[in-house]
């Protein structure tokens, strides 16, 4: 495999980890991307990790409203932390 396709597999098992701790194996629930980002994403969470802070990022990324990130929400809070972060790289 590719380093793209390699992380693209990374990326779906990094969510299907985290998505199928509790309830719904295809979406995750507020506490399940709060584990998550504390795992996977520790830097991005020490600015504040306070319950406002989890559910207005919560209610950000939950495009369609039904209170629980899909995969796709997810890609897209990825890609827009990546996007970020090369942004801040390339200054």
């Amino acid at each position: 495999m590719t380093q793209l396709e390699t992380s693209m597999v990374l990326l779906m098992k990094v969510f299907d980890t985290y998505a199928c701790a509790e309830g719904k194996k295809e979406t995750l629930s507020k506490e399940e991307l709060k584990k998550l980002m504390e795992k996977e994403l520790p830097g991005f969470l020490q600015g504040g990790k306070g319950k406002e802070d989890c559910d207005k990022l919560m209610k950000d990324l939950d495009e369609n409203g039904d209170c629980e990130v899909d995969f796709k929400e997810f890609v897209i809070f990825i890609a827009t932390i990546t996007c970020l972060v090369h942004n801040k790289f390339q200054k």
